[in-house]
């Protein structure tokens, strides 16, 4: 039966429900949204994926035209029709702690449709152990037995917003199965659209905590490169050539400072491990430091414009570039372009801020990019989208009274110093 059911239709669900299609899989679809399943039946989705040429909008409307994908509510009417269920159901984080509720009620659901000989592989990340010890004791509520009536894995997902579809393909993917036929049956399955090494670890642990640590990394990557960014300025140097020089070393390579870390991956990765760490007793000293240390860059972005407002006596009104979580992303989940914008507006500033790829609207947040630069001196650039072209914000503001605070590298002060505007850069 070449059927899957793909349960999560966000960022990653989506893709890769649409690359099984693309394989001329029956995909049946489900997230409990039903605005979200109403946008996917008429061929509409914000994501900024494309595939061989092909955006993302129409390789839905294709597969929703032959059939090939059903986007739906309805578990049982998807799970009677598949034998292979793929979850990418995500565990947000409140208050610092994951928050299990959405993936214990997707597992409710697999468990009241369960039948035999199904395979059910989790892509969601997840804290440690969450496989063995939460979601496949309710699944086993069914009455059925893991390893002898129904198979379970759990593969982890590694791919980048905007590079979905060739990353599916084109990255190694990690797995781990409960029995020996679990595991076979998801490598065959993740082999479908995954042309590169599937790696099968000794257990779903292992591959858990790896997807957690991959993220993680990131997250210290990005502080020590902030942190870094201090230094420089103290020495009047820019912070990107610095690293650009840096990384020509071969063995070196280092990420590039920005307004903060976003997104749902990388801000909850320490999250996601340090609930496991705690209940093990283990203290994550330099995760927890790098995590402070990035919660507080919006802060600093802040101060920057603030202090900048005041140096050259502008007026307390800025327009911000960008509000997705990093560049040419609609995602718009813990940016801190957001936070930023709320800082700035709790310290008496007016904010316009423009991103034609962020769905989502805000009180701030205006339809133009002339109707961001209006009446404004200062610009805060916090991302790069197609449709933001920062060169003609000189055709709106005359270059001797614009102030550009640049925190992704669009401007060189040699670019400043030709067309005779500020740049402020961190």
């Amino acid at each position: 039966m070449n059927n899957v059911c793909v349960i999560g239709l966000g960022y990653v669900g989506l893709p890769l429900a649409l690359s099984f299609a693309m394989k001329g899989y029956k995909v049946y679809g489900v997230d409990s949204n039903p605005e979200l399943i109403s946008e996917l039946q008429r061929g509409e989705t914000h994501h900024l994926e494309s595939y061989k040429g092909r955006t993302i909008q129409e390789i839905l409307k294709d597969h929703l035209q032959n059939g090939n994908f059903v986007p739906m509510l309805d578990y049982k009417e998807a799970m009677q029709a598949c034998d292979d269920i793929i979850v990418t159901v995500p565990i947000p984080v409140y208050g610092g702690k994951p928050y299990y509720e959405y993936l214990i009620s997707c597992a409710k659901e697999i468990k009241n449709n369960l039948r035999k000989n199904q395979l059910i592989v989790l892509r969601s990340t997840v804290v440690p152990g969450t496989t063995r010890n939460v979601f496949l004791p309710i699944l086993e509520e069914s009455g059925l037995k893991c390893g002898k009536d129904f198979y379970l894995a759990y593969a982890s997902e590694r791919i980048a917003e905007g590079r979905a579809f060739e990353e599916f393909e084109n990255m190694p993917t990690a797995l781990a199965g409960f029995c020996e036929v679990s595991t076979k049956r998801a490598v065959d399955l993740i082999k479908v659209i995954c042309k590169e090494e599937v790696v099968v670890a000794s257990s779903v642990e292992v591959v858990e905590t790896a997807k957690v640590l991959e993220n993680l990394q990131r997250d210290i990557n990005i502080a020590m490169v902030n942190e870094f960014e201090r230094f420089t300025k103290a020495m009047n140097l820019d912070i990107f050539e610095v690293i650009k020089v840096a990384n020509t070393h071969k063995r070196v390579n280092l990420l590039y400072p920005g307004p903060g870390v976003g997104g749902f991956c990388i801000p909850n990765a320490f999250y996601y491990l340090n609930a496991k760490a705690e209940e093990m007793g283990v203290e994550l000293k330099l995760s927890k430091t790098a995590r402070m240390f990035n919660q507080g860059i919006p802060a600093y972005i802040s101060d920057l414009v603030i202090r900048t407002i005041e140096k050259y006596g502008a007026k307390k009104k800025v327009a911000v570039l960008g509000i997705a979580m990093k560049d040419y992303s609609s995602d718009d989940r813990l940016s801190p372009a957001l936070e930023i914008v709320e800082i700035l507006r709790q310290r008496g500033v007016e904010v316009k801020a423009f991103d034609p790829a962020v769905k989502k609207e805000y009180d701030f947040k205006v339809k133009s990019f002339k109707e961001a630069l209006e009446d404004v001196e200062v610009v805060l650039i916090l991302a790069r989208q197609h449709g933001i072209e920062f060169d003609k914000i000189f055709e709106y503001i005359p270059p001797s009274r614009a102030i550009v605070i640049d925190t992704r590298d669009v401007f060189t002060q040699q670019d400043a110093k030709e067309k005779g505007f500020i740049l402020e850069k961190i």
